[in-house]
């Protein structure tokens, strides 16, 4: 839906079309009806572009979010009259609620691994036991079915309950903090699905991770805790009442996001740096400390978890999952051929994960086509991809040769029937292993633990690493997409350890460094040919594998990736953004945009209303426009000419509306408004729950009425001239997280509001559906 109070669209009103119309709505038709003073004749600009997105597999209307303090009357008068408790309070309630974002993540994360571990590991070792029984074909069909089973309930959760909940959810969450409001991204019951969808696709041996989903995870937590809760569900808090707005909901989900990178890594330096690099569009000082203080909290939690596990009171669950992976903590030692590898290792990184984004693009388009069918075409889809994947996990380890278990073995540790051996006998003879099941039939968390190990070079032939990338590559750009939450994390972790393990054994006669550190880079690089973040991705690294020496390898081979990833596309998630038509305001201008000024793009007549309007004309304006920011003009006789007063924000015209504070003169009353109302009252509300036109019940007497909107009126809404550069504009727009930007003319004597500029009309769809003349890239 768009923002703009001067969109264009044919609206039906009752059987009849109203077309475009003048600024200026009062007076009464000749039929008694209320209706438009001055009709405009049709305008031949519009902007429909941006204005829906993909969200799952259904489109929704997407709407801007308020994060510019508006300061209207109320709002002034809230913050005067608030005692010093008050503050502490509100200040309390903040650090309070980071406090309870890190522990609600952190304990979610736990209860995700324990899930993963347990339900995975109970699998793995059914089959295990019918591998050493010889028992090919039941072991074969337990295993599929098990992953049929696991991967159905999974689909059928984000089919029929949570569409939103498919996916990674960091995109969703990148443009929530962008001041996109897509319609139930961070719903309950995406954080439902997204908890146990996660579980069970996971455990189902799909090639994706659940570290994107906990990022999701912790901003649905974030969300339903600074909404007050869920009224749908009858979860509400009204102690919260500070933090019914836009912009405290906005740094408690960027505190949820680096959470989420926190539980999913155990990594809380790195979730913060994720928040601030990669998630938030806006950060400052307070807010920093803030999400460390959130994500300290969730280290703690898994910790101390963790320690209580240890015992073996949590069934399989072993290191937790993906916490720590086991990489040489020895002397990282390397000479001029190391650092020529790792340079090779940086470009093939770039140019594999660059090749992955295209992949993805292309594979996420298909399967689009596919799942707006209908649930049951997306729970066939997941069925498809389950059966495909779990023939490749056992079918692949066939093509490996049985190996003689290494010398200077424990007796019965090699080979072992475990769910996370590197020793598996699959179906080789005594004391020897297959490689290549060890990999493949396993959870994703232990198959990285494996490739990361530093015990031996020879664990893992040539072969088998080059059989494994390719499998797991073309897997991952299979997985993702389909109905499912799903992460990237560990599926390009996997394909990076996998290449970058291959070339430290092809390198080993010439190379200091250990194979396990080969891994290491490899994954660093191809995190960075895909994700396209530096120094996030290097810190989680480094907290995941507890190896500060790695810490200028691991920088190199980040900055080198990207910069050859940057040569192709985008970032996975800048492309998946685009994809779904969330309309991202990007931190830089376009080139072309130097081009144009800002009532270039400016479109269609604007709505305004009269400093005291007649209630029947707010009440069709309403009615007829999906308009949310109406100007507000001063004139005579309140003031000598007419000038801008502000702008009204349709939720807090609809709170005025009803609750009729009407007067039968056209005076201004706003004192008596102010005495008879709280701000509190033009909170937003929670996930739909805001007031909507059809819930107004006026009389027709109610409707000759006025009401004075001046304590309504944001009175210092960012304004910029009309001739003002549209690339300025658009940096402006962006740096201040705004929904309305005034467009006021440069020279005297004409209305005092030329338009209003919105995220929608700084699109590049929009502007040069425009201009098409225009070249994109000057």
């Amino acid at each position: 839906m768009d923002d703009r109070s001067e969109e264009d669209h044919d609206i039906e009103v009752e059987g009849g079309a109203f077309q475009d119309y003048e600024r200026k709505i009062s007076g009464i038709l000749d039929d008694g009806s209320v209706g438009f003073r001055q009709p405009l004749l049709a305008r031949n600009r519009k902007n429909t572009t941006s204005q829906i997105a993909i969200v799952g597999a259904n489109s929704c209307p997407i709407e801007s979010l308020d994060y510019e303090i508006f300061e209207n009357d109320f709002f002034k008068q809230d913050w005067r009259s608030r005692k010093k408790i008050e503050i502490l309070q509100y200040t309390f309630l903040k650090w309070a609620l980071a406090f309870l974002i890190g522990l609600a993540t952190g304990l979610v994360g736990f209860l995700n691994n324990l899930g993963v571990e347990n339900i995975a590991g109970f699998k793995l070792l059914l089959i295990g036991n019918l591998m050493a029984k010889e028992k090919y074909f039941q072991a074969f069909f337990a295993f599929a079915g098990c992953n049929l089973i696991l991967a159905t309930a999974a689909a059928s959760l984000c089919a029929f309950i949570a569409p939103a909940a498919a996916g990674s959810g960091i995109p969703e969450v990148k443009a929530y903090l962008n001041g996109i409001d897509a319609y139930s991204i961070l719903a309950p019951s995406t954080l439902f699905v997204k908890i146990f969808g996660s579980i069970f696709g996971v455990a189902a041996g799909f090639v994706v991770g659940k570290e994107g989903p906990m990022v999701h995870t912790g901003a649905c937590i974030a969300n339903l805790l600074g909404q007050g809760g869920s009224k749908k569900y009858r979860l509400t808090w009204k102690w919260l009442r500070f933090f019914k707005n836009d912009r405290d909901r906005r740094d408690l989900i960027t505190c949820g996001a680096a959470a989420g990178v926190a539980a999913a890594f155990r990594a809380p330096v790195g979730g913060v740096l994720f928040a601030l690099e990669e998630a938030a569009s806006w950060w400052r000082n307070a807010l920093l400390w803030r999400t460390f203080f959130t994500t300290a909290v969730v280290a703690v939690v898994l910790r101390s978890l963790i320690e209580f596990c240890r015992s073996g009171r949590c069934g399989l669950f072993g290191k937790g999952g993906l916490i720590m992976f086991d990489v040489n903590s020895g002397p990282v030692l390397y000479s001029t051929p190391d650092l020529l590898a790792i340079v090779f290792l940086g470009v093939v990184g770039g140019v594999l994960g660059s090749l992955y984004n295209y992949l993805v693009d292309k594979v996420l388009r298909t399967y689009s086509m596919i799942n707006e069918k209908g649930p049951r075409f997306k729970i066939m889809l997941v069925m498809a991809v389950s059966i495909l994947s779990s023939c490749c996990a056992f079918g692949l380890p066939w093509l490996s040769q049985c190996t003689p278990c290494p010398t200077g073995i424990e007796e019965g540790k090699c080979p072992n029937v475990g769910r996370s051996s590197i020793y598996k006998s699959f179906q080789c003879p005594p004391n020897h292993y297959n490689d290549l099941s060890s990999l493949l039939l396993n959870t994703n968390d232990d198959a990285i633990r494996n490739l990361f190990t530093s015990r031996s070079e020879n664990e893992f032939h040539i072969s088998t690493l080059a059989i494994f990338f390719v499998a797991v590559y073309f897997l991952g750009i299979i997985t993702y997409g389909i109905a499912i939450p799903s992460g990237l994390f560990i599926p390009v972790i996997l394909a990076g350890a996998s290449y970058g393990r291959l070339v430290g054994r092809l390198l080993g006669p010439v190379s200091q460094l250990d194979v396990g550190l080969f891994s290491l880079l490899g994954a660093a690089s191809f995190l960075g040919g895909t994700m396209r973040m530096t120094v996030s991705l290097c810190v989680i690294l480094l907290e995941l594998t507890n190896n500060l020496l790695m810490l200028p390898l691991v920088m190199l081979v980040l900055l080198i990736s990207k910069t050859v990833a940057d040569c192709f596309n985008r970032g996975v998630y800048d492309q998946i953004v685009t994809m779904k038509g969330l309309p991202y305001m990007e931190d830089h201008a376009e080139p072309y945009m130097r081009n144009l000024v800002a009532k270039d793009v400016v479109s269609g007549a604007l709505i305004s209303f009269s400093r005291v309007e007649k209630v029947g004309v707010i009440w069709q304006a309403l009615k007829m426009t999906r308009h949310n920011g109406f100007p507000v003009i001063d004139e005579p006789p309140f003031t000598e000419a007419s000038e801008l007063c502000g702008i009204a924000l349709r939720s807090h015209l609809l709170v005025l509306l009803q609750g009729k504070r009407f007067s039968k003169q056209r005076t201004t009353f706003g004192s008596q408004i102010l005495r008879s109302c709280k701000a509190r009252d033009f909170g937003k509300a929670g996930l739909g729950k805001g007031l909507k036109i059809e819930d107004l019940d006026l009389s027709d007497e109610e409707m000759e009425m006025y009401v004075d909107l001046h304590p309504i009126t944001n009175t210092s809404p960012y304004t910029v001239l009309e001739t003002l550069s549209l690339a300025k504009a658009a940096i402006l727009f962006r740096q201040l997280g705004l929904r309305h930007l005034c467009v006021v003319p440069k020279t005297p004597g004409r209305p005092p509001i030329v338009g209003i500029l919105t995220r929608h009309d700084f699109m590049p769809e929009h502007v040069l559906g425009l201009y098409p003349h225009i070249d994109p890239l000057k």
